[in-house]
């Protein structure tokens, strides 16, 4: 099992109702967001981008929740740990706030809580998926970018997607982790 979140980055339009629904849910202290948004393009430095030619799309970025996570092997009190349905998540009670796994991590996406002094990331909303639902970016996504289910499962919705999507799906670049959240960008349609 692996559960995953596949976003199609042409229907984001960067309404950040992932990152409130998120922050709302969680309550990560102020500063530190499990969620952001990043534009990708146009660059104005960039000579190659003049109109039409233009191309911009967003990007949700949060954990990655990858198959092999140095953020895991790294961590020298079993804080940080792989689950069987493939997420990645942090014991607090274990997390003595040495910040291995945030200088592990390529993707930039944990921090330490200056306040409990532990650190913190994306959890998928563990909570809502072991009560049966789904994390609340994806519930709260206007776009209807956001997708979450299992990816090891040929029937989920999200491996349909992926599988439909072929040569357009991508995940963040693989360093050895083995990301899974999924990338699906049709380049054309962001055309200006």
């Amino acid at each position: 099992m692996q559960y995953a979140i596949v976003t199609e980055c042409n229907k984001c339009v960067c309404c950040y109702a992932c990152t409130v629904a998120c922050k709302v849910e969680n309550n990560p202290p102020l500063g530190n967001h499990w969620t952001k948004i990043l534009r990708v393009g146009p660059n104005p430095i960039n000579e190659g981008d003049t109109f039409p030619d233009v191309e911009m799309y967003y990007l949700p970025m949060k954990c990655q929740h990858c198959r092999t996570p140095e953020c895991v092997s790294v961590c020298p009190t079993g804080a940080s740990q792989k689950l069987e349905d493939g997420t990645v998540q942090i014991d607090k009670e274990k997390c003595i706030g040495c910040q291995f796994c945030v200088m592990a991590c390529p993707y930039d996406v944990r921090a330490l809580n200056k306040e409990t002094k532990v650190v913190e990331k994306c959890t998928m909303c563990e909570q809502l998926i072991a009560a049966g639902g789904q994390p609340e970016c994806v519930s709260a996504c206007t776009g209807g970018a956001l997708h979450f289910g299992d990816l090891d499962d040929a029937s989920s919705e999200v491996s349909k997607l992926v599988a439909e999507a072929g040569d357009r799906a991508h995940t963040l670049p693989d360093v050895g982790n083995g990301p899974t959240n999924i990338y699906i960008l049709d380049k054309q349609k962001w055309r200006l």
